[in-house]
């Protein structure tokens, strides 16, 4: 069994207010959600309106799938018109 975790800090460029920022954010892991098997949630930088820390995890049988997906997950991130990914981690436990 492997786990994998992908953590991405973002700036949200276009909020002005938290409930921008909350919008962009919903729209991504909902997004994430639905297209990919895996668990994603806001994990930080809550009360900030223009940056915000998202979490993606993963678990399957087979590594090479799971860091497949995850690239998959983080493309989708990167391809977000209305955000700036500042940084991106991916760690396999």
């Amino acid at each position: 069994m492997h786990i994998a975790a992908l953590t991405v800090e973002l700036e949200i460029t276009s909020s002005l207010t938290l409930k921008d920022k909350r919008h962009v954010v919903r729209s991504l892991l909902d997004r994430i959600r639905g297209r990919f098997n895996v668990s994603a949630a806001e994990v930080g930088r809550n009360d900030s309106v223009r940056y915000a820390s998202l979490a993606a995890v993963g678990v399957s049988n087979d590594r090479i799938h799971l860091d497949q997906m995850m690239a998959k997950v983080a493309d989708l991130i990167e391809r977000e018109p209305r955000a700036v990914v500042i940084a991106r981690d991916l760690e396999f436990i």
